[in-house]
């Protein structure tokens, strides 16, 4: 992992609860937490100098941490609900040049194709890139990769509770890609469109096809070759097909009208 000229801290978000499926990171397959297969196929990077954690003050959250630990990671602990605001505090003790932001629901995340979007940022010398402004690659590869400075800027200015949750949409919604004017920003696309497949873990749904993926070929493999098993066997795909992608974020932006 790294290299010694730039800085460039990955960022997980890991939390215990949720709505939808408590405590999905920990729920096992092959011996192994969700959180643990997600982990170990960051650190895989070629470009990431250092990855952290940033969960929450939740009693249960030391499981997490305890996790952490195992790995040598570190994590930090902050607020549930501003998450916007822990993302920032677990970054800036570090001071990166860049920040990767990283979810821990996305268990099959691919380090090649980390570095793609971070190799755009870093060259094009842009404010934000990620694979997500246009999706075209399956639910549960997204990566976001901006300036620790844009972070900081919206840290001071973003003030929805859309943008507090999720911690990038000040920036996403303020991009030049999104006809913004604030950053200057790009997205990295797929030949093939691949956003109808979910390698995601929202709900019990989720776990059941990602379990089947990983007994079926293992926790290590590239991205591509999980979308080739569920188009080999459409049975797996069709226990999560109905979900929608983005649905947190939607219901963030109900509590914005409110």
């Amino acid at each position: 992992m790294g290299s010694d000229r730039i800085k460039i801290l990955a960022i997980t978000q890991a939390r215990i609860g949720s709505t939808r499926f408590p405590e999905k990171i920990l729920k096992e397959i092959s011996g192994e937490t969700i959180l643990e297969i997600h982990l170990k196929r960051i650190l895989r990077s070629r470009l990431i100098t250092k990855l952290k954690v940033a969960t929450t003050t939740e009693p249960d959250a030391e499981k997490i941490v305890f996790i952490c630990k195992r790995l040598g990671i570190e994590a930090y602990r902050g607020s549930v609900n501003n998450v916007l605001e822990r993302f920032y505090e677990t970054a800036y003790p570090e001071k990166p040049d860049w920040v990767v932001r990283l979810t821990s629901d996305c268990p099959l995340i691919d380090a090649d194709e980390i570095d793609k979007v971070i190799e755009k940022a870093i060259s094009s010398d842009l404010d934000y890139v990620s694979n997500v402004l246009r999706p075209t690659f399956p639910d549960g590869l997204d990566t976001e990769v901006f300036k620790f400075a844009v972070l900081a800027r919206a840290m001071n200015e973003a003030h929805h509770a859309s943008e507090l949750e999720h911690v990038t949409s000040y920036i996403w919604k303020n991009s030049t890609y999104n006809g913004g004017s604030f950053f200057r920003s790009d997205c990295i696309v797929s030949e093939i469109d691949y956003s109808g497949f979910r390698l995601t873990v929202d709900t019990f749904e989720d776990f059941q096809v990602i379990k089947k993926l990983v007994q079926l070929i293992g926790s290590e493999r590239p991205w591509l070759e999980y979308i080739k098993a569920l188009q080999k066997y459409p049975e797996i795909r069709e226990v999560n097909q109905h979900l929608k992608r983005n649905e947190g974020y939607e219901k963030s932006l109900l509590k914005d009208n409110t």
